[in-house]
């Protein structure tokens, strides 16, 4: 049994190895163009790097195409994210092109095609010890509570399909994730909250 599963997640490494490597290839000129345009309508910097919780919620720096500015009040606070959104980073995380630099994290073993999306470090101590177990695999680029509703549902339902993919996970569940992403953002559904343009941030539980 334990054997079975080492092949399966080798296999699963393998598939993450020349996914992103062909991608990163293949969507070069995309790279160069997004990045092009960043520069001549918001400036430096390109990127957007902050530090997330990986698998065991080791710490590892997250790389995605910047969408906001670095605005602030008087009081030296970032407004909202609404306020700080760019157009461009608009059109970027509608069809979740911002994501596109995960790739790399993807190639290095940070992070999977496919798993719970990494979140912000401050999160790992106002998870419940069944929301935690999110934790127990590779965070991905795209997971199973992106496909079933990605931003439009709640932070509970969220963690709920997260733990449901990390019970249940099969290489062919993850070719069927993949499908639906595609599929999604094609759509453009789910990208966010009605009425906000991100998820609020989680603030825990009320009981754990």
């Amino acid at each position: 049994m334990k054997r079975n599963k080492k092949s399966t997640q080798m296999i699963k490494r393998i598939f993450d190895v020349l996914f992103s490597l062909i991608a990163l290839i293949l969507l070069t000129p995309g790279f160069i163009a997004v990045s092009i345009v960043l520069v001549l309508t918001d400036g430096f910097p390109v990127f957007f790097t902050q530090t997330r919780p990986g698998k065991n919620g080791n710490p590892f720096k997250l790389h995605k195409f910047r969408t906001m500015k670095e605005v602030r009040n008087k009081k030296n606070e970032l407004l909202t994210d609404s306020a700080r959104i760019t157009k461009f980073g608009n059109f970027l995380r509608r069809t979740s092109l911002d994501e596109l630099p995960e790739l790399f994290n993807v190639l290095i073993g940070e992070m999977s095609i496919v798993g719970p999306r990494p979140l912000l470090m401050q999160y790992l101590e106002r998870y419940s010890d069944e929301q935690a177990r999110r934790h127990k695999v590779v965070p991905g680029i795209t997971g199973w509570a992106q496909v079933n509703g990605r931003n439009a549902i709640s932070w509970e339902e969220k963690f709920r399909l997260d733990v449901w993919y990390v019970d249940h996970w099969t290489f062919w569940l993850d070719i069927r994730i993949i499908l639906q992403t595609i599929w999604k953002v094609i759509k453009g559904e789910g990208i966010s909250q009605p009425g906000r343009a991100t998820m609020d941030e989680f603030m825990g539980n009320e009981e754990k």
